[in-house]
C-alpha cells in the first residue's frame, strides 16, 4: 500500500538522521539500496517534510575535494523524540501482526 510504504520510508529517514548528519544524496542512495522501487524525488520530498515539521534542519557543508558546498540535515531534539516515538510505534505494531499471523 502506498500511504503504509510512504510512512515507512518517513521513519526510516528519520532513522538515518538519528545516526549521523547526512546530505539528501546520501540519504537516498542508502534508501533506495533496502527500498529500489523508491524514485529519488520521494525521498526529497520526504526531506522537505520532516524539515517543515521541524523535526529537522539544514547546514552547509564544503566537500573536502573542493566541490561546490553540500546541504546537509540533521535531526533537532524535537525529531529525535519524534523518531523515537515512531520506532517504538513500529515495534509494537509490528509484534501485534507476527501475533496475528501465527
Amino acid at each position: 500500500d502506498r500511504q503504509l510504504k510512504k510512512g515507512v520510508l518517513g521513519m526510516c529517514v528519520l532513522i538515518q538522521l538519528s545516526r549521523q548528519d547526512m546530505y539528501g544524496y546520501e540519504i537516498m542512495k542508502i534508501i533506495q539500496d533496502v527500498f529500489p522501487d523508491v524514485y529519488d524525488g520521494s525521498i526529497y520530498a520526504i526531506l522537505r517534510r520532516i524539515r517543515g515539521d521541524g523535526y529537522a534542519e539544514t547546514y552547509m557543508k564544503d566537500v573536502p575535494s573542493g566541490g561546490p558546498s553540500r546541504k546537509y540535515y540533521r535531526l533537532t531534539s524535537h525529531g529525535l523524540e519524534y523518531c523515537e516515538k515512531l520506532i517504538a510505534e513500529w515495534e509494537k505494531m509490528t509484534r501485534s501482526v507476527e501475533r496475528l499471523m501465527k
